[in-house]
């Protein structure tokens, strides 16, 4: 392993992420080609975290966009602050200064920053999370390009704003809806898929020092047979953790029939995924991982 891949996964190592080799080469390369990376994976399998626990390895800001459908220019981007505008509009015509007024109120001063535009105005490099990008529309999208390409962004009343400091851009999609090849076209890419069994056991001992060798494995069984029945949503890493924790709190050593009555809900989130557990015994969820 390249030794600066290496650094990099005992730095995301001590700062509780598991790296495997081929995310952490993707990582590199966003570091140093300064191109955006493109995470898919399902639900819960911990893309999210890359972006937080970056920003941690770097010691910068993280800025975090959340996306969902109808996301605009002003909620992304920037909007005028129109008070300070008005405001400023009134001094200006006490001084008798209506020629200059246009030039004067169209400035960077009277702009309120939204992720984006703040993230490529930052002093130093940030790391920039664009996540869920598949809940947005294809119109954002659209916005997008021009700053995952050339670290810019155009405001119609002031023209091209550049980047101070490219900032370090990740992006993450669970696939609800296919990405436009123009988007993907400029972005690294890696797909991130759930942990193995031995990688899920290392996870939880990193998170749970104190929790049994079986206790874990069991729980990483059960979760991982879970994943391959037809659920409406299989668990992700986090209820892995939530249910280990769990079962710590009650002083539970195996996990038993008992025990999932009374905590599948850390675990499933939807009523008929609960009930086809329940319907089950604990031994047809603990058998081996083929």
């Amino acid at each position: 392993m390249n030794k600066d891949i290496s650094d990099l996964v005992q730095d995301f190592f001590e700062h509780d992420y598991i790296l495997s080799e081929e995310l952490a080469t993707a990582i590199f390369l966003l570091e140093n080609l300064e191109k955006p990376l493109l995470l898919e994976g399902s639900p819960g399998v911990g893309k999210t975290m890359v972006a937080q626990t970056l920003a941690q390895h770097l010691n910068t800001d993280l800025i975090r966009l959340q996306c969902y459908e109808g996301l605009d220019v002003n909620t992304t981007i920037y909007e005028w602050n129109y008070q300070k505008q008005l405001l400023h509009m009134n001094l200006f015509e006490k001084e008798n200064d209506r020629k200059a007024l246009g030039k004067r109120i169209f400035g960077m001063e009277y702009i309120l920053k939204r992720p984006l535009l703040e993230s490529i105005s930052a002093e130093k490099p940030v790391v920039l999370l664009i996540d869920e990008i598949d809940r947005a529309d294809e119109e954002f999208e659209a916005y997008l390009l021009e700053l995952l390409s050339d670290f810019q962004i155009s405001i119609p009343e002031l023209g091209t704003v550049k980047a101070v400091t490219k900032p370090l851009v990740i992006l993450t999609s669970n696939r609800t809806r296919e990405l436009s090849d123009a988007l993907r076209r400029r972005c690294l890419y890696h797909w991130v898929d759930y942990p193995s069994k031995e990688k899920e056991i290392d996870i939880i001992h990193k998170k749970l020092p104190n929790i049994d060798q079986d206790l874990a494995e069991q729980v990483v069984v059960f979760i991982h047979n879970l994943r391959k029945s037809s659920l409406n949503k299989p668990p992700g890493i986090a209820e892995s953790l939530d249910w280990a924790k769990t079962l710590l709190l009650l002083n539970a050593d195996h996990i038993s029939d008992d025990i999932i009555q009374n905590t599948i809900g850390c675990v499933l989130k939807h009523q008929d995924d609960i009930d086809f557990v329940r319907n089950k015994t604990v031994q047809e969820f603990l058998h081996p991982i083929d």
